[in-house]
């Protein structure tokens, strides 16, 4: 399957994107400077990240977050590998108790 989704967990890309949004993602697409991104930073490759997408650097891509006031903070960005490419972000439907 190329498509998955993502749950957003963090400040890092506000105000795009905030904490609990749903994002459906494509693997393999094309990526193109100011797409969001999910992608794997180099220096922590275990943690899977959203970030936006600055240019391409050192065979990957110059990652980069929204939101300024996560600076210092280690969510930043930096040069990562790129999974998969944001198409759009979605909410979950709330529940209706009859």
């Amino acid at each position: 399957m190329r498509s998955r989704t993502v749950l957003v967990q963090g400040p890092s890309m506000l105000p795009a994107l905030c904490e609990g949004d749903y994002l459906l993602v494509r693997r393999k697409a094309r990526i193109r400077s100011g797409d969001v991104v999910v992608a794997r930073l180099r220096e922590r490759p275990s943690l899977l990240v959203v970030k936006r997408a600055v240019r391409e650097q050192d065979g990957g891509w110059l990652l980069a977050s929204d939101n300024p006031a996560v600076e210092g903070h280690g969510l930043t960005g930096g040069v990562g590998d790129v999974e998969a490419r944001v198409l759009l972000r979605y909410w979950p439907l709330p529940v209706t108790r009859v």
